[in-house]
């Protein structure tokens, strides 16, 4: 038999499948915002209510928000506390040393030794003109902030006047990851050039980077 017009026409048009209604149907649909994006405002208001009610967690993830835009970065900030123990040593952490933790590349390990030389210049202000004596966890704190995880011993000397104040803090040797010189004439000497009455000094152990005891770290 011979094929019929409509039969050719199928041969040369043939019929195309039915598209689906969905997208139709889902074009009017509010798209949803990652979960992330409602906490991080919370978050944000949280945090402008006053921050000293936020762990350490939360105000890392606020710092990580600028950094990773796109994530939920609870879950990176708890890692790093995780591994390093307390904000203070996250931000201290040498950049190979965070760039360990899965998430974290050069570029925000970068960001975060930025954030963590500001935070040391403020620090440093924040002692400077005051009777640390007065408020010695401020000192340890500050030097934990520091030194905690360098990876050579420092010996690091902190010059007051007659009121306790700070004159000047300075590292006068750095040593290997288990030693460093002390020499007693250098410190009289730098002593006597700023006028100091009285000197604080302290040292790092990078074997033990958590922990910096007061016995080494005693006044004179």
């Amino acid at each position: 038999m011979g094929k019929t017009s409509d039969e050719d026409e199928r041969i040369f048009f043939p019929e195309r499948p039915i598209k689906s209604s969905a997208k139709a149907n889902t074009v009017d649909k509010p798209v949803e915002k990652p979960h992330y994006l409602g906490h991080r405002d919370r978050l944000r208001q949280r945090f402008a209510a006053g921050s000293d009610a936020l762990p350490d967690y939360e105000l890392l993830e606020l710092l990580l928000f600028r950094l990773i835009p796109r994530a939920d970065t609870k879950p990176l900030a708890k890692a790093l506390l995780a591994r390093f123990g307390t904000l203070a040593e996250v931000l201290g952490a040498p950049v190979a040393r965070l760039e360990e933790v899965r998430g974290i590349g050069p570029t925000v390990a970068l960001e975060l030794k930025i954030v963590a030389a500001t935070a040391q210049r403020a620090a440093r202000s924040e002692i400077k003109g005051r009777e640390v004596l007065s408020s010695w966890t401020q000192v340890l704190g500050y030097c934990r902030s520091v030194m905690a995880f360098e990876e050579r011993e420092q010996f690091r000397i902190l010059f007051l006047d007659k009121k306790n104040a700070l004159i000047a803090d300075e590292v006068q040797q750095v040593g290997t990851v288990d030693h460093t010189p002390v020499y007693p004439r250098e410190v009289v000497k730098r002593a006597l050039e700023l006028s100091a009455t009285a000197i604080i000094l302290a040292h790092n152990h990078p074997k033990m980077p958590i922990s910096i005891p007061q016995d080494h770290a005693l006044s004179h």
